[in-house]
């Protein structure tokens, strides 16, 4: 039997598959589908401070190789959150991961010191990267700067694992990535979705009330195995990746690359019982290739002529 175990800034996943922030609900709205103590960890959808009701419709528009997304992470809360998320999260025994956002600097710092008080997760992904919100989000995460101001916060209040969800949509992430590693993340995912546009030909209108989205998929694979690798190279701390996995060949490749974990996002959409899957067919390619430790696997990228 392969070891698939991984561990991230002290936390020990059974395995490195994990779901992505967004994809996923809080865990609950997919146990009919998965077993969701046999994945390696959730990452939940992003909360608050406050309660956000989201973009305008419509905020979903699907491309011919992904999906476009607006959403402008509407979410519960910080204090619904506590009240009716968590606990069944804390019912799980896979690890727990919560994706934080806020409209300022100390915003993150406040969500985490009420979820702290509260207990019962493993983690938090400080999500500093999404294209489709007014304030906060992607303008944090294109400045290493703020970057690393808002890693700071978060770990003068959590002695957990900190990841910081960083954009691609930027000159030099590993730039960035160093600048959170210095600050005390734990970990760096990659990659947030790209900016994107889709229109309507007949109505000659954006399909996105927002005019522009993210775009998530198979079409972004190639762009995050490239974010991945730039930086796996630019930091010393475990690189999570993120972008357009659909299957246990698009895993392979992130781990070969380097990053130490995934996340799968789109791909729940399509088949929600999919990260489970996953689970099984690495284990079973692992055991094909005699690889005994996924982490023989993890980074075993060959750069020879």
């Amino acid at each position: 039997m392969t070891d698939l175990s991984v561990k991230i800034g002290g936390v020990v996943f059974a395995n490195p598959i994990l779901t992505a922030s967004g994809t996923f609900g809080s865990g609950e709205e997919f146990a009919g589908f998965v077993d969701l103590n046999k994945i390696g960890g959730i990452v939940t959808k992003a909360v608050s401070f406050a309660p956000r009701p989201g973009n305008p419709g419509p905020r979903i528009a699907e491309t011919s190789c992904g999906i476009l997304n607006s959403i402008g992470l509407a979410n519960v809360g910080v204090e619904r959150f506590v009240e009716e998320k968590l606990p069944f999260l804390r019912s799980l025994k896979t690890k727990v991961m919560v994706n934080i956002a806020g409209k300022t600097i100390n915003e993150y710092a406040a969500v985490i010191k009420i979820i702290e008080t509260a207990g019962g997760v493993d983690g938090y992904e400080l999500n500093v990267s999404c294209p489709n919100v007014k304030e906060g989000g992607i303008a944090f995460g294109t400045d290493a700067e703020t970057t690393a101001r808002i890693t700071k916060e978060a770990r003068k209040v959590t002695d957990k694992c900190l990841i910081v969800k960083l954009t691609p949509n930027v000159t030099s992430i590993g730039q960035i990535a160093l600048a959170a590693e210095n600050a005390g993340a734990d970990a760096i995912s990659v990659i947030n979705t790209l900016v994107g546009m889709a229109v309507d030909i007949h109505t000659k209108k954006p399909k996105l009330a927002t005019i522009t989205g993210g775009l998530s998929g198979p079409a972004v694979k190639p762009v995050a195995l490239a974010k991945v690798f730039e930086v796996v190279n630019a930091v010393k701390i475990p690189v999570i990746g993120i972008g357009g996995i659909m299957n246990v060949d698009d895993v392979v490749e992130f781990l070969i690359t380097g990053a130490a974990a995934v996340q799968i996002g789109t791909a729940n959409f399509i088949n929600p019982g999919i990260t489970e899957k996953l689970v099984f067919e690495l284990a079973k390619y692992c055991e094909k290739n005699q690889i005994q430790n996924i982490n023989n696997l993890i980074g075993s990228i060959n750069l020879n002529n």
